[in-house]
């Protein structure tokens, strides 16, 4: 059974900063690429954050500078470090697992996701 776990959401004041993991497991970590994405109530799900299977890192240009995707392919962890955070930031994160496209930031693409983890902002 493929399962991915996020946690580490929270409310926190603008500014603040939060550490978001996801746990994998059912399916070879290293065959899949991974990515987080977020939704806000009444839009689409948008990408944040992709690291391929290089390594290679992509972010939404409205979070360069502030979030941080890495992963450990040891322990089957995708991590997403946020900063300097923004009530815009505000939304459901999910982390999402592709074997054919590494490197898309299109939710489309993606085969596995998560339940989601809440992040609220605060101004």
């Amino acid at each position: 059974q493929v399962l991915l776990v996020e946690s580490g959401g929270g409310s926190v004041q603008a500014g603040g900063s939060l550490r978001l993991s996801c746990a994998v497991s059912g399916y070879n970590y290293r065959s899949y690429c991974m990515g987080w994405f977020r939704r806000v109530p009444g839009k689409e799900r948008t990408g944040v954050a992709i690291i391929d299977s290089s390594g290679t890192t992509t972010y939404a240009d409205s979070v360069k500078g502030r979030f941080t995707i890495s992963q450990d392919k040891d322990k089957n962890t995708l991590q997403l470090q946020m900063t300097s955070l923004l009530p815009d930031d505000t939304a459901m994160y999910y982390c999402a697992a592709t074997r054919y496209w590494c490197g898309s930031v299109d939710p489309g693409r993606y085969n596995y996701w998560g339940q989601g983890t809440q992040v609220t902002v605060s101004s």
